[in-house]
């Protein structure tokens, strides 16, 4: 027989080896959680060491930005620079300085179009507009007639553009030589009495080629009858090259004289000046960022995009705007049929500006600055989210707005030395207002001042009375409803006095005549 004490030592063992086990395990769990804790306060020090180095690369990064912009850019002498410090602190207004800085950067809809949600609702538009309730493509090539009359709208708004395209050369041609001639001329080193017969010189050519650009496009519109397409064409360029041209003498006449006064800055190039003729900015630089290389089907895609606004414009005018006010003038005036008309405009209206939108300030543009390598693509901001009309008038086309505030605005605080920004402003929206109502006079061939009215008088008091203190979605409803009406306006005053001038004609050419609507007297 077993002793007792070997007996229960025995019978101890299970038990005794559970306790040791129990003892051990958590042992084992007490070394598992201080591991656990010493992981993760390393991976807290690796997270934080990363981010660091991710935070010196970026600033890094910005760094180079900037001063690759800076080295692209530098400082061009001019009216600017000769402020007094005295006017500058007495202005207190820091935009005196500001110049235009270009950068590498995508338009925002080629930045929107890299999200798919973003995509497929760009689709979406794409089907409503080819498959629609008023345009049905697929309807109208079915229905022979109509589609036939879509295509003579078409062809009429174009037509004689050869003539068009021919008028441009010369226009192009005195914008290439002249003002560069004219620079040439005034930076020559010689004697002062021959060097203000150059400055002479130089202000008759500048004289003559103003215009040439003034005269020979109205001249041949007149005389030709172009239809509406070919004077558009014409217009806008004759406003281009015309802004191109006073940006050229602004920015390089300053540094000219200067290198002619020995002060070691050089004359621009020729080359640059023809690379800034066709480049989409009206703000002339010697050099700008370029894109490593050109991708000719986002080329091919902008220009078909462009040629198919067209196209929807043209129906749209066709189904929507023609069977509506071709007939009007024949009936009575009324207040109710006046109203109804507009509200009937909205939509058309509403269209024709989106489509001038996407045709020309995204596609035109990025099709010519991928073509030219232009890296800066910003042509246009975020306007669509606009909660009042000075932001929207800043963001829409900023092309245009960087030269109105270059060369208006800033120069017209110089001028003042400084004060009243309200009349600055005021001139811009004056500049802007008689440009706009020239193009649609020109286009139009009559003088009807619809959009001199809602440009400067609404538009300006718009302007300072929904400001950028104004946010929220409200804000943003108000301004797109206004939008929504002025186009109504502007569609439908303008269609009435187009069919108006057509139904009754003058007997007699006369000033007032001219410069009176008719569509406020022709009932017949």
């Amino acid at each position: 027989m077993e002793p007792r004490a070997a007996r229960s030592r025995k019978g101890e063992g299970p038990r005794g080896e559970q306790e040791r086990r129990r003892s051990g395990g958590g042992n084992i769990e007490k070394d598992r959680g201080l591991d656990l804790v010493q992981w993760t306060r390393h991976m807290e020090a690796v997270k934080t060491q990363l981010l660091e180095q991710a935070q010196g690369q970026l600033i890094e990064l910005l760094d180079r930005a900037v001063q690759e912009a800076i080295q692209c850019y530098p400082q061009q002498g001019g009216p600017l620079s000769s402020i007094p410090p005295d006017s500058l602190s007495k202005a207190r207004e820091p935009s005196l300085g500001k110049r235009k800085i270009f950068i590498i950067r995508k338009s925002l809809l080629d930045e929107l179009m890299e999200v798919q949600h973003f995509r497929t609702i760009y689709h979406m538009f794409i089907r409503g507009l080819c498959i629609g309730p008023h345009i049905c493509l697929p309807c109208l090539f079915l229905s022979t007639p109509r589609l036939m009359m879509e295509f003579d709208l078409l062809i009429f708004s174009f037509g004689q553009l050869p003539l068009a395209l021919m008028t441009w050369v010369p226009m192009f041609l005195s914008t290439l030589l002249v003002p560069y001639q004219a620079l040439r001329l005034w930076a020559r080193p010689r004697a002062r009495g021959a060097w203000m017969l150059g400055v002479g010189l130089g202000c008759m050519m500048l004289a003559v080629h103003t215009t040439v650009l003034w005269v020979l496009p109205v001249h041949v519109a007149l005389k030709y009858q172009l239809p509406p397409a070919s004077r558009c064409i014409l217009v806008f360029e004759q406003v281009r090259l015309l802004m191109k041209s006073y940006s050229f003498l602004r920015e390089a006449v300053p540094g000219t004289l200067c290198a002619r006064g020995g002060e070691g800055m050089r004359a621009p190039s020729f080359s640059s000046y023809l690379y800034f003729l066709f480049c989409p900015t009206l703000i002339y630089r010697e050099t700008y960022p370029r894109t490593p290389n050109v991708r000719w089907n986002y080329v091919a895609k902008n220009f078909a995009q462009a040629l198919g606004c067209v196209l929807y414009a043209c129906f749209i005018l066709g189904r929507l705007c023609v069977p509506v006010f071709a007939n009007m003038s024949r009936e009575p005036f009324s207040t109710r049929a006046l109203v109804l008309s507009i509200m009937h405009a909205t939509l058309p209206g509403i269209f024709m500006l989106l489509l001038i939108f996407f045709a020309f300030l995204h596609c035109w543009l990025n099709a010519f600055a991928e073509m030219l390598r232009f890296g800066d693509r910003m042509f246009y901001r975020d306007w669509w989210n606009s909660t009042s009309f000075s932001n929207y008038y800043r963001t829409w086309n900023v092309v245009v707005h960087d030269w109105l505030y270059s060369y208006v605005y800033q120069d017209g605080l110089w001028l003042l030395g400084g004060r009243a920004r309200g009349a600055a402003m005021l001139g811009v929206f004056l500049v802007s207002a008689v440009v706009h109502e020239y193009i649609f006079c020109f286009v139009l061939g009559f003088f009807y001042p619809v959009m001199l009215m809602l440009f400067l008088v609404f538009g300006g008091l718009l302007n300072f009375m929904m400001h950028d203190r104004h946010t929220g979605p409200a804000w943003n409803v108000l301004m797109w409803t206004l939008l929504f009406l002025g186009q109504g306006i502007q569609v439908s005053l303008y269609c009435q006095e187009w069919y108006a001038r057509r139904h009754c004609p003058l007997p007699q050419t006369t000033f007032w005549g001219l410069v009176t609507p008719r569509s406020w007297s022709c009932h017949t």
